[in-house]
């Protein structure tokens, strides 16, 4: 099982783009910097003629989902509707794609490898769909931030709505990629990945906790979130996983950790 993990991790990373990673907010100075709602989809490269996942994945959309789409690269987010994350999946992971297309759409964040600062960038895409009118596509929202109570009075609103988080980003810097300290993601808790090595059970032989392991070689029990249902049947040993959680331990374990949901390999 240690081999297979570790090759399942290798194989994930190598199949990875090279894109932009945020950092976690933790009282840096964002006056200035750009917010926007984090939703809560599948994240889709278009590298000028088709969309990848974040792991490099080809998406198979409908012809019409992308037409008129330009020759130069986009970042952004498949969507539909905040706290709809696995019918999102369902839909946009689908060996081939389903009439259910149309409850998707486009949101565009970054325009990769583009000249300018962050605003500059998003112009050209903005200019570009201006021209080429497609109702699937939408240009995320940006808002100029003025310190942290107006990022965290951002922040109360998108939780109310049942939204997952922010990003905030330093609209001055070019195009980078790479996990950043100029792009942020702030939320009421954090998450993380992990893969399923195992499982743990109570005496009578019910389901206690999963045994995981995190990207960091970590491993820990994750016994919190679960529904009566999965506890019946529980993720499957190789799955990747998804939990939030609220800091770490003294010994670098994930704090008060929950089980979210199964993350298929985008």
């Amino acid at each position: 099982m240690k081999i297979f993990t570790s090759l399942f991790l290798f194989i994930f990373s190598l199949l990875a783009f090279d894109i932009q990673k945020p950092k976690i907010y933790n009282d840096q100075n964002i006056i200035g910097w750009y917010m926007s709602e984090k939703l809560d989809g599948i994240r889709g490269y278009w590298d000028g003629k088709n969309l990848y996942t974040k792991n490099g994945n080809l998406i198979k959309t409908p012809k019409e989902f992308t037409k008129d789409f330009p020759p130069f690269a986009l970042d952004g987010e498949l969507w539909s509707k905040r706290d709809d994350f696995e019918n999102i999946q369902a839909i946009v992971l689908d060996k081939e794609p389903s009439n259910k297309w149309s409850e998707i759409t486009y949101n565009i964040f970054e325009v990769p490898n583009a000249k300018g600062d962050f605003l500059a960038r998003l112009d050209k895409a903005k200019v570009w769909f201006l021209k080429h009118q497609n109702k699937n596509v939408t240009i995320i929202k940006q808002i100029r931030c003025e310190g942290e109570e107006h990022l965290l009075e951002f922040l109360d609103e998108v939780v109310d709505l049942k939204g997952e988080g922010v990003i905030v980003k330093d609209a001055s810097k070019k195009y980078h990629t790479g996990r950043s300290p100029y792009i942020l993601k702030v939320k009421k808790f954090l998450d993380m990945e992990g893969v399923v090595l195992g499982y743990n059970y109570k005496r009578d032989g019910s389901f206690k906790s999963l045994k995981v392991k995190l990207e960091d070689g970590t491993n820990f029990n994750l016994g919190g979130g679960f529904s009566e249902k999965q506890k019946q049947n529980p993720p499957k040993i190789g799955e990747v996983i998804t939990f939030k959680y609220y800091g770490f331990t003294k010994t670098g374990k994930p704090k008060f950790a929950s089980f979210l949901r199964v993350r298929d390999i985008e």
